[in-house]
């Protein structure tokens, strides 16, 4: 894609706006002009800055973004973000590309870019964003994951990955050569690991069959660590144990 779409990330909370941030970075066609922590910020951009898409938090101080939007003249293509389902009703009532509800997995997001590249350039644009999709870093290919970690991106083989590790927005993977963390879900990796290789057995586990020194009760062992195995995971992990 030869245009690269502008970006303004607007949320009073600090820790939406790193994520929304580092979701924009992962897509080579987007470009974050900048955050600002409320409308009167958003506004010095927008008179500042050419802003192609707006990502808006709907519930902020003195003025939500509700508001914010319905006084725009000219707005850019806009993004609704919140943490409240009940605004949605209303939030349809405007121009708006899309509403996305907290907490926000990168494929939704995905999903809501790819409605705004569509407007703008056709299927040029589109066929590009299935190419992000096949190209993304946290994506599987045969028998590796390519993952981006900040400014590098790993390859780390099947047979290397002992266990991941969930933290909230984050995974780490513990392989056998060294730890990497990076921004994904547990939830996203079960789908895309091979189910004949890896395992969910706790809601913050997904663990390699093929590494496991042992199971005791709810314990189960694992190159050397304990890791606790969920009630509600243990009749499947044990499934694979059975002659």
């Amino acid at each position: 894609m030869s245009q690269i779409l502008n970006v303004l990330v607007v949320d009073d909370e600090f820790h939406a706006r790193k994520l929304l941030s580092e979701y924009v970075s992962k897509l080579p066609f987007l470009g974050l002009i900048g955050m600002a922590s409320n409308v009167f910020e958003a506004m010095n951009f927008l008179q500042k800055e050419k802003v192609d898409i707006l990502l808006l938090d709907i519930q902020m101080p003195e003025i939500t973004g509700l508001e914010f939007a319905r006084r725009l003249r000219n707005p850019p293509s806009i993004i609704f973000t919140t943490a409240y389902s009940e605004y949605a009703v209303e939030s349809y009532e405007l121009d708006v590309v899309d509403y996305l509800l907290k907490p926000i997995a990168f494929p939704r997001f995905l999903q809501a870019v790819n409605k705004i590249t569509e407007r703008k350039a056709g299927n040029d644009i589109s066929q590009s964003v299935v190419n992000v999709i096949h190209q993304q870093p946290e994506i599987p290919v045969e028998d590796n994951l390519i993952v981006k970690s900040g400014s590098k991106v790993y390859r780390i083989n099947y047979d290397e990955l002992i266990y991941i590790e969930g933290q909230r927005e984050y995974v780490t993977f513990h392989t056998t050569k060294q730890r990497i963390t990076t921004l994904f879900s547990l939830k996203d990796l079960e789908t895309k690991l091979p189910s004949d290789q890896f395992i969910r057995i706790h809601k913050s586990y997904i663990i390699s069959l093929k590494h496991i020194d042992m199971i005791e009760r709810n314990i189960l062992q694992i190159a050397g660590k304990q890791l606790p195995v969920g009630g509600s995971y243990k009749d499947n992990l044990m499934s694979f144990f059975k002659d």
